[in-house]
């Protein structure tokens, strides 16, 4: 069988994906990628980025809506074109249009829904993601549950769910500590009894940090302690807090692994997305609220199955409620549960997938 030759369009390429690029590459005989943001925006964001082999591609931009070059795409070297599944990219609308000119193949990837507006499109998916992907040749979503969602629209169409996951997912599953946790807890001076921890980009107001900070205010601050990892323009002083540890952005990897093995379940309100499947891959079971419209969840969240490998919150008073009594063997069985299922989110396994249908 001939080997695939792809141009693949993302507006970055964070280290967390490097890993499931890498592997695409190696099983293409062309791979490609276009990038339209700037590395210097995108490291603005919080993100590490690996410039090797990717390509800028002239763009502009214009109330959201975003134009690309399409003359590096149209080379003959490429046979199929991976564009993203986003409404407002107008030169994707193009090739889409021109198919019959061009002959390439389009493969469309993406959450395959708006996490601004999933409680309305998990009901009546947008029209104009429809359209697109009724003139695509397949598509690669992230998750299950909108892959099921867009198969019953297309029963017919190539529509695979790649199962988001991140790079060094193998490693992470495999980690164990060289010393004792309560070692570790020494070595970083925490002496609560139970640890929650959050890790993520304080970039975005979604994540719902006023419900953490209740948190940590209604919990017995004697007992329950809190680690933070990450750095961002929305982060709250959390130096007022004598049991929170805020290790701000943390790029050692041994230091961040000491500190998931130090901790017991990880919390984050809102806008849960790919740190939880790092969490799990730790064994930690996942804390957080219901998806509502104020409280946003993206894609991943329906990794979380309630009771099983994590917790849904409907109210703060079931939040604290829950961490104040939940037995320590019901959350070593969820996070056992948690480690079951990051075991089978390897980006190896998303290459399989996208192969599929390419």
């Amino acid at each position: 069988m001939n080997k695939k030759r792809i141009a693949i369009l993302q507006p970055e390429v964070p280290h967390y994906r490097d890993e499931f690029f890498t592997l695409l590459r190696q099983r293409c005989e062309c791979s490609d990628i276009y990038i339209y943001n700037s590395v210097a925006d995108a490291k603005k964001n919080g993100f590490k980025i690996n410039t090797d082999e990717l390509m800028p591609i002239a763009n502009k931009t214009l109330q959201g809506f975003l134009w690309y070059n399409p003359k590096p795409l149209l080379s003959k070297k490429y046979d199929t074109l991976v564009l993203m599944l986003h409404f407002a990219h107008l030169t994707t609308w193009l090739f889409l249009f021109t198919k019959f000119i061009h002959r390439k193949k389009i493969i469309l990837y993406g959450q395959g829904i708006s996490v601004k507006r999933y409680l309305m499109e998990e009901k009546n998916p947008d029209w104009k993601l429809k359209w697109m992907i009724a003139l695509a040749d397949g598509v690669w979503v992230y998750m299950p549950k909108e892959e099921k969602q867009w198969q019953s629209v297309f029963p017919k169409k190539k529509i695979v769910a790649l199962n988001n996951t991140i790079t060094g997912m193998e490693e992470i599953v495999k980690y164990r500590p060289a010393c004792e946790i309560m070692d570790l807890k020494e070595k970083y001076a925490i002496k609560e009894e139970r640890i929650l921890i959050f890790c993520a980009r304080f970039t975005s107001s979604y994540r719902r940090v006023d419900l953490f900070i209740e948190t940590v205010k209604r919990l017995d601050k004697k007992r329950f302690g809190f680690i933070i990892i990450g750095d961002g323009a929305n982060k709250p002083d959390f130096s007022i807090y004598t049991n929170v540890y805020d290790f701000g952005a943390v790029h050692d990897a041994e230091i961040k692994r000491e500190l998931f093995t130090i901790s017991d379940i990880y919390f984050q309100p809102g806008w849960v997305g790919l740190s939880i499947v790092e969490a799990m891959g730790y064994g930690l079971p996942i804390f957080t609220f219901k998806r509502s419209e104020e409280t946003l969840q993206c894609v991943e969240y329906s990794y979380i199955q309630n009771d099983e490998n994590g917790r849904t919150f409907e109210s703060m008073e079931e939040c604290v409620e829950v961490i104040t009594h939940i037995p320590d063997d019901k959350l070593v069985k969820m996070g056992e549960n948690a480690k079951l299922l990051a075991a089978t989110l390897l980006p190896k396994n998303m290459v399989d997938k996208a192969m599929a249908v390419l």
